[in-house]
């Protein structure tokens, strides 16, 4: 079948994924969960690595239930297309809309809507609060996006990939169970 962009990411199970023209059966959750348990936050400047697996996990366990499934998956689009740290984002816009994109291919194989719920936005800052105090011991000046927002008070401690992936399987099967998506749930049991 031909695309409207032949660039592909190949992933984890042997797919091709075009982040140009991405479609809603090239979206599996465990290329999904494999990528970000392999993917360290902050481009691996942290004492140890962290996944952003482990940070979905964390981001979901902030949020009231109905919003649990999207909390953790408001970063799985970086398991097909990487991501830029926040500042450099800004410089490549581009990067914005195709993440855009693949976030709404990913809602719709999901039935999962709500990424930039309000509470999710707190809970993702409340996480990078957590996550600079436990893994970046050297960043001690204050980042403006953090102002009034508060770590919670238990400690990270970094997983291996495969028990972040192992994890982030497991609570999406928890969250999934209630609510109707395009793929069965015990695929990847």
């Amino acid at each position: 079948m031909t695309h409207a962009n032949d660039t592909f990411v190949s992933t984890f199970l042997g797919h091709h994924f075009y982040p140009g023209a991405p479609r809603i059966d090239d979206v599996h959750i465990e290329d999904i969960a494999h990528g970000l348990a392999f993917q360290c936050r902050f481009n691996g400047q942290t004492r140890d690595f962290y996944s952003v697996a482990q940070h979905s996990l964390l981001v979901a366990g902030l949020v009231p239930a109905r919003l649990r499934l999207a909390a953790l998956l408001h970063d799985a689009a970086e398991a097909y297309l990487g991501d830029l740290v926040k500042p450099l984002k800004a410089f490549f816009p581009e990067f914005s809309r195709l993440e855009e994109g693949v976030m709404a291919i990913i809602g719709e194989r999901f039935s999962v809507t709500g990424f930039t719920d309000p509470a999710i936005k707190r809970a993702d800052l409340i996480a990078l609060a957590t996550e600079k105090r436990d893994l970046m011991p050297h960043s001690s000046e204050a980042w403006a996006s953090l102002g009034g927002i508060m770590p919670v008070p238990a400690r990270i401690q970094p997983q291996a990939p495969h028990e972040a992936k192992a994890a982030f399987l497991e609570r999406f099967r928890e969250l999934s169970c209630a609510t109707p998506r395009r793929e069965p749930v015990a695929q990847y049991a």
